[in-house]
């Protein structure tokens, strides 16, 4: 197989506290990159200063500064760097030490044009541990043949990039996504890896896991990406509020009302508990019945999210399509 010049890419802002954790690990692959370019954009705290010393140590970091969001920091960062096979990911990672040399390989082969690797949660809190396995399946409940790449794991050849225009700029949310299906519409071949795995903490709190999903659903809308997805997520809210009014108003029918809501509850949190209950292995009881109580809280609090941030995004999308026009 032949080896080709490859550059590992990462846009970041503020990750001062992670940073160093993320730098080592990129260091430590059996695959050793030909350089790791760092894009820095605005932060305002050390991490060029801790990106910069690094740098000094290791010839093959590069440090640059640019972008306005992650889908210009990362494209600035692929205009700097000089390898023809491109590997991605994301602050706030570790990187298995294996990774560079999966995600690649279907590039150096010449089967793929686009790969998309996988991502683990290495949570950090007992409300960290059910909202992974509430929220991130396992890559055997993955489709490979649809699983659309995270630019936190993913890597493609250069001239796949310059093909589809780049990462779109005008995205601060869902711009892998959006890379990945114009990368498919342009005909490239694409490939599902899940051995090359990164390490991520889901969210430590729950203020924090609605911001996210606020903003991931708000970028859905703003891109128009998954519309049927989100509809069927009113449909469903709406069919309960419904039911719920009439069995508060036919009280012969609350009984079967409420085992039909349990059989659903039960369905929406079956794979959530099946991954989390091995993991509660060992712990104190207490402790095992909070995180249990907190799969059908997370359930509902992410798809309120969803509900609240879609809207306002295709509310930005149709004033954007309205000025254009005009």
């Amino acid at each position: 197989m032949q080896q080709h010049t490859v550059s590992i890419i990462c846009t970041v802002r503020d990750e001062a506290d992670n940073i160093a954790a993320l730098l080592d690990s990129m260091l430590m692959q059996t695959r050793t990159a030909d350089e790791i370019v760092i894009n820095d954009c605005q932060s305002v705290d050390e991490t060029p200063a801790i990106v910069a010393a690094y740098a000094a140590r290791y010839p093959q970091i590069k440090l640059v500064r640019g972008g306005h969001n992650i889908s210009s920091g990362r494209n600035n960062a692929i205009r700097h760097a000089r390898g023809p096979l491109i590997a991605s990911t994301d602050a706030g990672l570790i990187l298995d030490p294996h990774w560079l040399a999966r995600i690649i390989a279907p590039l150096e082969t010449g089967d793929a044009d686009l790969v998309g690797g996988f991502f683990h949660p290495t949570p950090r809190s007992l409300f960290a541990l059910a909202l992974g396995e509430t929220n991130y399946r396992r890559s055997s409940e993955i489709d490979p043949l649809a699983f659309l790449p995270f630019g936190k794991s993913m890597a493609f050849r250069k001239e796949v990039w310059e093909a589809v225009g780049g990462f779109p700029e005008w995205a601060s949310h869902c711009e892998d996504l959006l890379f990945d299906l114009a990368v498919e519409r342009a005909g490239f071949r694409r490939v599902f890896v899940p051995e090359a795995v990164v390490h991520f903490a889901p969210r430590s709190t729950l203020r924090a896991f609605i911001r996210q999903y606020y903003l991931y659903a708000r970028g859905d809308g703003r891109a128009g990406l998954w519309s049927q997805r989100h509809a069927l997520r009113y449909a469903v809210y709406l069919t309960l509020s419904g039911l719920m009014g009439i069995a508060l108003n036919q009280p012969r029918l609350r009984a079967p009302i409420g085992a039909l809501i349990g059989l659903g509850v039960a369905a929406y949190t079956r794979g959530p508990y099946r991954r989390l209950w091995p993991k509660l292995r060992g712990r104190p009881l207490g402790e095992r019945l909070f995180a249990l109580a907190l799969v059908p809280l997370i359930r509902l609090v992410g798809d309120v999210a969803k509900m609240v941030g879609y809207p306002v995004g295709l509310w930005r999308r149709l004033q954007h399509n309205g000025r254009a026009a005009g």
